[in-house]
């Protein structure tokens, strides 16, 4: 795992080292700079794969250069296909064989995640993997500068200035969706796009799209279940041989029981990691993961967290998240890493993806009910009794989308309704304004072979809610530590058998999971199937309350005026008793950002 960086174009050398420099921390183990006129070429190595020096990169190959992050599980496959003197054992040099072979396209025969930049003569390609594990940024200004972290690319801007996109589309779903960043003029890379940058031309390409798989292939449950855990074993074990030491994340769920499972059954008992909170009961899972790590016969640290500890990495989390991302998790997970780090670890395993693909959330057979509300004959009397019984309650505005015959899921991570932004902000936001950030996603999901509304919640999720929420956060607090953080669920194999499903197999039963609770059914405890979903809860409000770092909201409201007072009493005086707290955590990060960045 590492990082990618380049400039091409006039730069001055001293504040693009500097630069640079900013993302030492992906990878610590050598810094390698190809350096020309109107060229500035880099890459941090964190070294996973084939240590020797000889895998250093840039690599270079003729008038091709190359600077990659990431892993190519299948690389040692492509070997034997390629016809091509390699001088290295790297997964690396296999890229440049095969874009050699197959041109752009060599991007489809990867398997794995991947941030990518190769520059064949004048003509710069980047790559972003398929379901958006690894990040990409890039400026397109005076000269064209890329990199895998934000905080590489704001020397380079001639003013910061808040993006009013990434501000509206980070209120509705938890952060910003692509193309747009906080900071005006740098945007991202969407997962399965590819950038072509050619005598100053830019061209953003989609080289791959989950809805491509064919539905309804796969009919019956017990195909469904063999052809699962077929590629579902494949995917582990393509992720857990590895020369750097590893370890996995446990709770007490599902997820990372089968990864540590399937290590088990190859002969490896991961060290494994759990959060705990002091005095928080109600928020642990050590108890859980204990007994799950006890029925594996791995070890389990426990790595138990105060107020104490979260107020004071807080900040140091959020600076290096580099713009606002509304997940409360980030910082005890940062706190975890700092741990596994201490430890020596190089590598961590996680179960993210999983609840997308097999229907992990309650809410998503919540949603699939309401959908049929649309076909009450009465329908129009209950639109005008909506309309006219106004709630801040999410269920009010689930029921009026579908009354109004408007989109009613537009991701797990929909936070702050078009309706609540207008009576927060000090403008007027239109009711559906922010369906425009999933737009996109929606046409290609309208203009596809699949129907069934269920896929159309994993497919956005898997784009957004997981994308450029769960994998953003999982990259940064993973790689402020140094570790490479792997997620076996995102196999892109995995994902297309799993949307090749008859799509009523996975809730038919009306249970979450219910299709990899019955591949692992006798595998693992049944104990551990049965468990309630406690997902990565943790005490972050009553943190931010009993700290008084939560006036940072209102201290920064004043300067800035985005929100009416009144309105932004009403939510935090909610949080204290419990309702909308991650309304307001993202408020707080919001305000953190502004003042660091702007004020």
């Amino acid at each position: 795992m590492c990082a990618v960086f380049g400039i091409l174009g006039e730069y001055n050398e001293n504040i693009a080292k500097n630069a640079l420099s900013k993302l030492a921390h992906r990878g610590p183990d050598y810094c390698g700079i190809v350096q020309k006129k109107r060229l500035f070429f880099a890459h941090q190595r964190l070294s996973i794969q084939d240590t020797h020096h000889r895998s250093h990169q840039p690599l270079k190959h003729k008038n091709i250069l190359l600077s990659f992050n990431g892993e190519i599980y299948n690389f040692k496959e492509l070997r034997k296909e390629l016809d091509y003197e390699f001088q290295t054992q790297s997964d690396s040099e296999v890229i440049i064989a095969a874009y050699l072979k197959w041109g752009v396209d060599f991007v489809s025969h990867l398997r794995g995640m991947f941030a990518i930049a190769l520059l064949d003569g004048e003509t710069l390609y980047l790559f972003r993997d398929r379901l958006g594990e690894k990040p990409l940024y890039y400026l397109n200004g005076d000269s064209f500068i890329f990199a895998s972290e934000i905080k590489a690319l704001v020397p380079f801007l001639k003013k910061v200035q808040m993006d009013e996109d990434a501000l509206m589309s980070y209120l509705s779903f938890l952060a910003p969706t692509p193309p747009y960043t906080f900071f005006q003029d740098i945007k991202t890379l969407a997962a399965g796009e590819y950038a072509i940058y050619s005598h100053n031309t830019l061209v953003i390409k989609r080289y791959y799209d989950i809805l491509s798989t064919k539905p309804s292939i796969i009919t019956s449950e017990s195909e469904a279940l063999l052809s699962i855990e077929r590629v579902l074993e494949e995917s582990m074990s393509l992720r857990l041989h590895c020369e750097a030491s590893t370890a996995s994340l446990l709770s007490g769920g599902i997820d990372s029981a089968t990864i540590n499972y399937y290590a088990r059954e190859q002969g490896l008992r991961l060290p494994t990691y759990t959060l705990g909170y002091k005095e928080f009961a109600k928020y642990d899972e050590r108890e859980n993961a204990k007994a799950t790590a006890d029925f594996l016969g791995v070890q389990n640290s426990q790595v138990e967290i105060d107020e104490a500890m979260f107020i004071e990495a807080s900040d140091k989390v959020l600076d290096g998240l580099d713009q606002p991302l509304n997940d409360p998790a980030a910082v005890p997970l940062y706190l975890l890493f700092e741990k596994i780090k201490a430890d020596g670890h190089k590598v961590v395993l996680s179960g993210e993806g999983s609840d997308e693909l097999f229907l992990g959330y309650r809410q998503y057979f919540e949603y699939l009910d309401i959908e049929g509300a649309g076909n009450l004959a009465h329908k129009n009397w209950l639109k005008k009794y909506f309309r006219s019984n106004f709630s801040m309650n999410r269920e009010w505005e689930w029921y009026k989308r579908v009354f109004d015959d408007t989109l009613l899921f537009r991701t797990m991570g929909e936070k702050f309704t078009d309706l609540q932004k207008n009576s927060l902000m000090r403008r007027n936001v239109k009711d559906n304004e922010s369906l425009k950030y999933i737009q996109e996603y929606r046409d290609r999901f309208l203009s596809s072979e699949h129907t069934d509304e269920s896929i159309w919640y994993s497919y956005i999720d898997l784009n957004l809610f997981q994308a450029e929420h769960f994998l953003s956060k999982l990259d940064r607090v993973s790689m402020a530590h140094s570790i490479e953080s792997r997620t076996p669920f995102l196999d892109h194999k995995l994902v297309e058998t799993v949307f090749s499903i008859d799509p009523k197999l996975r809730y038919k039963e009306g249970v979450t999971k219910d299709l990899l609770k019955k591949v692992m059914y006798k595998k693992i405890d049944e104990k551990i199937l049965k468990r309630k979903k406690k997902g990565f809860a943790n005490p972050y409000m009553e943190y931010l309350i009993n700290s008084k770092k939560i006036a940072l909201i209102k201290e920064v409201n004043k300067e800035t005026g985005l929100f009416k007072e009144e309105k932004l009493d009403e939510y935090i005086s909610g949080a204290s008793k419990g309702s909308f707290k991650q309304h307001v955590w993202g408020l707080y990060v919001l305000s953190h950002w502004i003042k660091k960045n702007l004020l």
